[in-house]
Formats: structure tokens, C-alpha cells, sequence
């Protein structure tokens, strides 16, 4: 073999030898999922049989990693341009590090603007495939104990006083309850609760009020009714007047609507007691523990929340359930055709998966 014709021979066969240890090319997939609610699901702002969630998945190595955001209406999102935003960003996302998972991140937020149910679902699948590539559990890599996890919340929806009593009676295994409000009938509604139920109760009005005296008033009555906090009780812009109301009540207040991104949290503290998280609309996990962070750091309680989605999207959220004083991830628990298992729940206890990654099973 002449010199030349044996370096190059040499130069290809390692080459080779990479493509074949990798296996097939990475990919990176988008699908829009139908969910069926087992009730129908009515807040201030919507009222639905079903939810269409993008579910996405990141394969590379011969590991996938499983990602899925819920587009939430009150930021104008849908599914179709939640799977428009993670589509875009397909090349991307295939020609980078996924070890380098934090400056993938920072360029997906840069290229998409808005489009947070989106980024959502890209950041979940690339963490889930960290976490089984490295062989541990998310809440591992992040330092936390599955034992810490808190209880959640069952929801309840508006409805009328006959279903939401036969709601309670069906989340008899759930120790606390939260409960929507923000309508007219909010007096009924809470009264039915507890004309079947003495546990304790969290409320979530959705920017329902819009007076806030109306506000004042509502809250010293849910008060004396065994609530333990209020959500979002006036409209997000509100917050000076928010601030007012927050001198005149006796239970925190917790900031939702008005908190969508880690930069929001400073302006809210004076005016909120805490703030409620929620991967879909922060943009994923890396956000939501950012947004954590600098909440405790800030002497703010967390909530770690979530909207009508699967196992994929709510078992994320959970391992960074140890870190919060709250939690109310019980979107897969409203569905009747979750397409995975991952999160548990016992007696309303978090018991995280063991296995890598999100520890879904299909």
C-alpha cells in the first residue's frame, strides 16, 4: 500500500468507528397530544373537556428523553405554536452538546420569542436525557432528597354545588384540598366543600376579583372557612393594590399569573408572600429552579404548580418538589388517558421514580 493511500485509510477508520459506536443520528420528534378530562375543567378564564399538550422527544445515543408543555391561554399560547417555537429550534438542538444542556437552554430562549409551553417541552426532554445518560434521577443531580417532597393539592373546579360535592367526595384520599374561585358563586361553592370536608383548604382565584375591597372581603370570610392561602386573588397588573390588600388579610398571598419569569419575583415582594412556579410557563426545569432560588432567597414561600398535562410534565416538576413549601401538581391526576406513569401519589404524598432521568414508564 503506497504511503498516501494508508494515512488516508487510517484518517476514515476512526471516523468509522464513531459513527458505528453512535448508532443512529440524533433526532429530536414534536407531537401534539389530545388529553380527556375526567370532569370538565372551568377556571375564570376557560372551561374544557380536553387538553392538547406538545409532547416532544430528544433521542441521541440510543437514550430518548421525554419533554411535553401545556400552552396556557391567559399568555396566548396554543399547541400548534408551541410545536411552531420547538420545531424551529430542531437544528439547533441536534448539532449541540447535550451535556451542555445550560448554554443549549440560553440559546433556545434567545432564538424563540415567547412561546414558554414550547420551550418547556425542549427543556424537559434535554434534561431527561441528561439525567439517564449520567445513570441518576433529576432531583439527584439537583442535591435533593425524595423523602422532602411536600404534599400536593387536589383541585377542584368551579362547578356546580352538587358536582363539586361529589369533586370532594372523590379526592377523599387527598389530605388537602385547593379549590377555584373568583366568580360569583364562590360563597356556594366553598359552603359545598365543606359541607362534605373539615380539610384544610387552599384557594386559587385566578385574577377573578377585581375590587379590592371585594378582595379584602372575600378573604376575611375564606379565613374563617379553614383556608390556608389565597392565589392570585386580584388581576396581575394589580400589584399596588394587591399590596393593599395583603395589610388587611390574615393568610398569604400567592402570586401566579403575575409571576411568570424569574425577573418578576423582585417587584412582587412587598405586595405577595410567595409565588407559584410552573414549568410551562417559565420555560422548563433550568427556570423554575432558578426562579425558586431566588425566592427563597428573597424570604418568599414557593409553590411548585402546574397545569392539566401529563405524567411528563408534572413528574418534572416534582423533582424539584423538595425544594418548596408547596406543591400542586395534580394535572396528570385530572386526566383519563395519561400516555406515561412517573410521580406517584400517596395519601397526597410525592413519591418520586428511582429510576434515571424523569423515571417515566410508557
Amino acid at each position: 500500500m503506497k504511503r498516501r493511500s494508508f494515512l488516508k485509510a487510517a484518517s476514515i477508520a476512526p471516523a468509522a468507528g464513531l459513527v458505528s459506536a453512535a448508532g443512529a443520528p440524533p433526532s429530536f420528534t414534536t407531537e401534539i397530544k389530545r388529553l380527556n378530562l375526567q370532569h370538565t375543567w372551568t377556571t375564570t378564564m376557560s372551561s374544557s373537556q380536553y387538553r392538547d399538550t406538545l409532547h416532544t422527544t430528544y433521542t441521541r445515543d440510543g437514550i430518548t428523553g421525554h419533554g411535553e408543555g401545556a400552552p396556557i391561554v391567559r399568555y396566548h399560547e396554543d399547541a400548534a405554536g408551541a410545536k411552531k417555537a420547538a420545531d424551529s429550534v430542531r437544528d439547533f438542538l441536534l448539532s449541540s452538546d447535550p451535556m451542555q444542556f445550560g448554554k443549549i437552554m440560553a440559546g433556545v430562549f434567545q432564538r424563540v420569542p415567547g412561546e414558554w409551553a414550547g420551550k418547556a417541552a425542549v427543556d424537559i426532554a434535554l434534561m431527561d436525557w441528561v439525567g439517564q445518560k449520567l445513570g441518576i434521577p433529576l432531583y439527584t443531580y439537583f442535591g435533593l432528597d425524595p423523602r422532602d417532597t411536600p404534599l400536593t393539592t387536589f383541585s377542584i373546579g368551579i362547578d356546580t354545588p352538587e358536582i363539586t360535592k361529589q369533586k370532594t367526595r372523590e379526592a377523599a384520599d387527598f389530605p388537602i384540598l385547593k379549590v377555584k374561585v373568583g366568580l360569583a358563586t364562590d360563597e356556594p361553592t366553598i359552603e359545598a366543600v365543606r359541607s362534605v370536608t373539615k380539610k384544610p383548604l387552599r384557594v386559587d382565584a385566578n385574577e377573578g376579583w377585581k375590587d379590592k375591597e371585594e378582595a379584602v372581603r372575600k378573604i376575611n370570610w375564606l379565613e374563617k372557612m379553614g383556608v390556608e392561602f389565597i392565589e392570585q386573588p386580584l388581576p396581575a397588573e394589580m400589584i399596588e393594590e394587591t399590596r393593599w390588600i395583603r395589610s388587611r388579610v390574615h393568610i398569604p398571598i400567592i402570586a401566579d399569573e403575575a409571576c411568570q419569569r424569574a425577573s418578576d419575583i423582585p417587584k412582587l415582594k412587598d405586595a405577595y408572600d410567595g409565588v407559584n412556579v410552573k414549568l410551562d410557563k417559565s420555560g422548563g426545569i433550568l427556570e423554575a429552579y432558578r426562579m425558586i432560588q431566588i425566592a427563597k432567597a428573597l424570604g418568599m414561600k414557593t409553590m411548585l404548580g402546574c397545569m392539566v398535562s401529563s405524567s411528563v410534565s408534572v413528574t418534572a416538576a416534582a423533582h424539584l418538589s423538595p425544594l418548596v413549601n408547596y406543591a400542586d401538581l395534580d394535572g396528570n391526576l385530572l386526566i383519563s388517558n395519561d400516555p406515561f406513569h412517573g410521580v406517584r401519589v400517596e395519601k397526597g404524598k410525592l413519591i418520586l421514580p428511582s429510576k434515571p432521568g424523569l423515571g417515566l414508564v410508557g
